[in-house]
């Protein structure tokens, strides 16, 4: 939520309740939990208690459109939108160095059995391209 702007809350507030119904027909949290917030969770096991969650799933979200879209992709939108509430953009905004960063997102997969664009798992290389070309990794 953009600090000092009433809409933005109201944006939220619409994301969040059009994702709790999406939630509740599939009867699961699938619909609204991807990649990201399996990096997010892997995290909090290699970096227990560094960041916050939502913080943690912004990040990953940087990272993880870029590995829908690729460089030319929208990737940037959602890094330059966090940004501009003033929320991380960095593994090192969270305080999570590099090398933890890197393997959460090369064991995500691990986490549930969901299809995610991690699919059975991405190796180290393309993990560091992915987070190196966004900025996430400096």
């Amino acid at each position: 939520i953009k600090q000092g702007l009433e809409e933005s809350a109201w944006v939220v507030a619409k994301a969040l309740v059009s994702s709790g119904v999406a939630m509740s027909i599939a009867g699961s949290s699938r619909p609204a939990s991807g990649a990201e917030h399996l990096i997010s969770h892997q995290l909090d096991r290699v970096a227990p208690g560094e960041a916050l969650h939502g913080h943690q799933v912004g990040v990953a979200a940087i990272v993880t459109e870029y590995l829908h879209s690729g460089e030319g992709g929208d990737w940037r939108r959602v890094r330059d939108a966090l940004a501009d509430i003033g929320a991380p953009t960095t593994a090192a905004a969270l305080d999570i160095d590099d090398e933890r960063f890197v393997e959460a997102m090369t064991s995500a997969h691990e986490i549930r059995d969901r299809y995610t664009i991690l699919g059975d798992g991405i190796d180290e290389t393309a993990a560091i391209e992915a987070a190196t070309v966004t900025g996430v990794l400096g």
